[in-house]
C-alpha cells in the first residue's frame, strides 16, 4: 500500500494549510486594539475540522466557540480527532454544527471568522450579500468579522504552487480561470516520498473576489467600517513575513494576501 493510500487528507490539510496559532493571535490582538477589551466567544464559519475553534477554546478558560460547516463528514473527523483531544471542560465550551451558514442560528459572538478564502464559494453577489447579512446579525454590538483575501496578477492565471513539508509535498493548483466571470477551479494535491500522489484531495470552485467589492458589500450589509491588513515582506529577501499591516495601498505584486476586518 502506498503512502498516498494510507494518507489522511484532513490531517494533511491541517498541517499544510492552516496556521491557527498565528491567526488566532492576530484575531485576538486586533479585537483588543480596536475594541479595548478581550474577545471571548468566536464563531468559525466553513470550519472544516474545526481546528481553529478548538484552539480558541484551549487558549483561555473564558473562551467558547461554535464551529459551522455544511459537510457532516469533515465535522465528524474534527469531532474524533480535534475535539476528542480536548479536556472535558474544553469540550463543554465548544459546539460543532452541521449547518448552512446562510440559515444557521447561533448565539451572539464577539468574533466571526471565515478564513482560507472559504466564503468565495458564493459566486453571486446576492448570495454573498445574504451571507454577510447573516454574519452581521450573529455579532454582538461591538463584534468583528474576520475574512481573508488574495490577489495580484498571478491570481488571474492558471498555475501551481509547490511546497516541501515534512514527509510530503503540498501542491496548490489553479487549474482554470475565466477572466470574464472571475470563476476559478482550484485543487490541492499531496505527493509523497514513495512517488505516490493524492490527486485532487480538495477541490474548490470559487469566484476571485476583489477586496474592494467585498468591502463595499460589507458596508451595504450594515458594517460601519472595514479595514485591510496586508502581509508584510522582508525588505532584504522579499519573502513573506508572519506580519500583517493595516494599509490602503498595495504594490502591483505577483501575489498578495490580506485579512479583511469588518466592524459592526
Amino acid at each position: 500500500m502506498s503512502l498516498a493510500d494510507r494518507a489522511d487528507r484532513h490531517d494533511l490539510y491541517q498541517r499544510s494549510v492552516q496556521g491557527v496559532e498565528f491567526e488566532l493571535e492576530f484575531v485576538q490582538e486586533t479585537f483588543k486594539a480596536l475594541r479595548g477589551r478581550w474577545p471571548h466567544r468566536l464563531r468559525e464559519d466553513f470550519c472544516g475540522t474545526a481546528l481553529s475553534a478548538c484552539e480558541w477554546v484551549k487558549l483561555n478558560p473564558a473562551h467558547s466557540a461554535v464551529a459551522v460547516d455544511i459537510d457532516a463528514e469533515v465535522l465528524a473527523w474534527g469531532e474524533d480527532h480535534n475535539v476528542a483531544e480536548m479536556s472535558v471542560d474544553e469540550q463543554q465550551r465548544i459546539e460543532l454544527l452541521s449547518a448552512d451558514v446562510l440559515t444557521v442560528e447561533t448565539n451572539k459572538v464577539d468574533i466571526c471568522q471565515a478564513l482560507n478564502f472559504s466564503y468565495w464559494l458564493f459566486q453571486e453577489r446576492a448570495q454573498m450579500k445574504a451571507y454577510f447579512q447573516r454574519v452581521y446579525a450573529c455579532l454582538k454590538k461591538d463584534g468583528l468579522f474576520f475574512l481573508d483575501s488574495f490577489g495580484g496578477f498571478e491570481a488571474h492565471q492558471t498555475q501551481e504552487e509547490v511546497r516541501e513539508l515534512e514527509g510530503f509535498t503540498y501542491i496548490w493548483q489553479q487549474a482554470e480561470y475565466n477572466p470574464v466571470t472571475a470563476d476559478m477551479q482550484c485543487y490541492i494535491h499531496f505527493e509523497f516520498e514513495d512517488g505516490s500522489r493524492l490527486e485532487q484531495a480538495y477541490a474548490y470552485r470559487w469566484r476571485l473576489w476583489g477586496a474592494k467589492e467585498i468591502r463595499e458589500l460589507l458596508l451595504e450589509c450594515g458594517f460601519s467600517k472595514t479595514r485591510i491588513y496586508l502581509q508584510a515582506f522582508d525588505p532584504e529577501t522579499d519573502g513573506p513575513l508572519d506580519e500583517f499591516v493595516e494599509s490602503e495601498r498595495c504594490e502591483d505584486v505577483a501575489c498578495w494576501i490580506a485579512y479583511l476586518v469588518a466592524e459592526k
